[in-house]
């Protein structure tokens, strides 16, 4: 017993000494246990509140993206952007009907000449800069929206779904083809995603009324039919709201009367106003047949499989696609570009099919994205490039002749084929086949275009009806040289330069864009003829 007795007094002694020793205690790892410091310190490295590296990749991709997408898509993408921007900045070029008739905005064009004019007081305003700068801006602007969409599935799903999702709007190949382009449909698109970031969907976490109504409005500005999509939203959010008057009082109005008021200031300065325009038309099932299925391509199968598995509470989404395409299916004219700002909700879906397949997913990752690298890189690299590589021979006829005056440039082609000056910079005299609308009513009205195409030997040749009167080259697709033979071969024109175009039959549009230069006393021009670049 006593033996026990001392065992047990100097346990109990030890005890007392190990209590005045310092003890280290295991620290634990677990976010649960970081301070609010901690956090936000190791969210100083974040970008745009996502992981850095992921935000480097999508901006290094988009400018990627911009670099091999050099084709040509549709007029507006230089008309109605860069060349507006170019007059305001140099005081020459061409304005279209629209202009002239102030039934355009200058806010967006506003955009890019700011930038050309920080590039001409830097001396810095080479054509090169003026045609890439506006589209690496777009780029990187179109990389903010790709995160922003990618953040908000996160918040409302959880990282597998937002990573799908991701996935999809990356290898989608109209947002490849169009995203990087100076269009107003592209920044409706890129401001959209990022309003949609803030608008109160259920489940997010970044909710904030004012902003995501800011950018509907500045989206409004720049093209007045960004209300469409957003319409079903604006009215969901209305009645959701328990506090509805001041939203309407608090948020609405004045952020719709501040961005009114700052657009009819622009507008004031520069004489413009947000009207309408019109060109063509379509039957009324255009976009369910054709619009809608060729924007999404391969995604398709994928968009309505996700329609059947997202949850409830993102029906909206797919209400605004379904608003969207009803609407503009009542308009005559139509075109892929317009249903544009709905394809990242489509995406959305297309991340949820991708998230519950289970054993045919290598397969259909697979299938998405050799499809779309096929038809991004062919819509990119090769169909409808022609009218854009004639514009770096137009910048060697004017920087390698130094009387600009002597050169003259005559593009007869359909009517705003090619860009004009915002891809020249040259004070060169440019003319093209005019094609400005009847305004007045008047019926079998024909443009300049029209009447050229009816009989294009006869009017050459009562439009130039001296010597003193032919420009020093002519411009056309490869399709018009047969029928004005005559005249190229009697007024001493040789062909000095063939750019591939597009192999596609589409009327007045050949495969490849022809170059011609006139012989000047019986002495051709060997410099020109030696620079003939023939692609195919």
């Amino acid at each position: 017993m006593e033996r026990g007795r001392e065992d047990a007094s100097l346990t109990l002694r030890g005890l007392q000494n190990r209590s005045h020793e310092k003890i280290k205690l295991r620290k634990r790892k677990s976010t649960l246990y970081f301070s609010t410091q901690e956090k936000n310190a190791r969210r100083r490295g974040d970008l745009l509140g996502e992981n850095i590296h992921l935000v480097l990749f999508t901006i290094a991709l988009r400018i990627l993206n911009c670099f091999l997408v050099q084709t040509s898509f549709v007029p507006d993408e230089y008309w109605q952007s860069l060349e507006v921007a170019h007059h305001m900045v140099f005081n020459y070029g061409y304005l279209t009907w629209e202009w002239t008739e102030r039934l355009r905005s200058y806010t967006y064009p506003l955009i890019f000449a700011s930038i050309y004019k920080i590039l001409h007081l830097l001396g810095k305003d080479s054509v090169q800069l003026l045609i890439w700068i506006p589209r690496l801006a777009q780029a990187l602007l179109s990389a903010v929206a790709d995160v922003r969409l990618y953040s908000l599935m996160k918040q409302l799903e959880n990282q597998e779904v937002a990573r799908w999702v991701f996935f999809c709007q990356l290898c989608s190949w109209f947002t490849w083809y169009c995203c990087t382009r100076t269009l107003t449909n592209t920044m409706e698109t890129v401001l959209t995603i990022i309003a949609l970031f803030y608008y109160p969907l259920e489940g997010s976490k970044s909710m904030n009324s004012v902003k995501y109504s800011s950018l509907v409005a500045l989206a409004f500005i720049i093209r007045p039919t960004a209300v469409i999509p957003w319409t079903p939203l604006l009215f969901r959010h209305f009645c959701q709201e328990p506090r509805k008057l001041d939203l309407i009082l608090h948020h609405f109005l004045p952020v719709g009367f501040a961005t009114l008021s700052l657009s009819l200031m622009i507008d004031r300065i520069f004489f413009g106003q947000n009207l309408g325009t019109f060109y063509g038309s379509h039957p009324w099932h255009w976009y369910f047949s054709q619009g809608f299925p060729v924007i999404l391509g391969t995604h398709l199968p994928f968009f309505i499989h996700g329609c059947y598995l997202a949850p409830k509470r993102h029906r909206i989404l797919l209400v605004t696609v379904l608003w969207t395409l009803l609407v503009y299916s009542m308009l005559s004219h139509k075109e892929f570009r317009f249903i544009y700002p709905v394809l990242p909700f489509c995406m959305v879906f297309c991340g949820y099919s991708l998230t519950h397949l289970k054993t045919w997913k290598k397969p259909a990752l697979s299938f998405l994205f050799l499809s779309n690298l096929f038809l991004a890189l062919y819509t990119g690299l090769v169909h409808q490039r022609g009218t854009l590589d004639v514009m770096s021979h137009i910048q060697k006829v004017c920087y390698n002749n130094p009387n600009k005056s002597s050169a003259s440039i005559f593009i007869m082609m359909p009517c705003h084929s090619t860009p004009y000056y915002s891809h020249v910079h040259c004070p060169l005299p440019m003319r093209f086949l005019q094609c400005p609308p009847d305004l007045t009513g008047k019926s079998q009205y024909l443009d300049e275009a029209d009447v050229f195409y009816l009989n294009p030997l006869n009017w050459l040749h009562r439009e130039f009806h001296d010597d003193a009167s032919l420009p020093t080259h002519l411009i056309t697709f490869s399709i018009l040289e047969e029928e004005i033979s005559a005249f190229l071969i009697s007024s001493n024109y040789n062909r000095t330069a063939v750019f591939f175009h597009t192999h596609l039959p589409e009327g007045r549009i050949g495969s490849h864009v022809y170059v011609y230069e006139r012989k000047l006393k019986g002495k051709f021009n060997t410099k020109m003829n030696s620079e003939l670049s023939e692609i195919n």
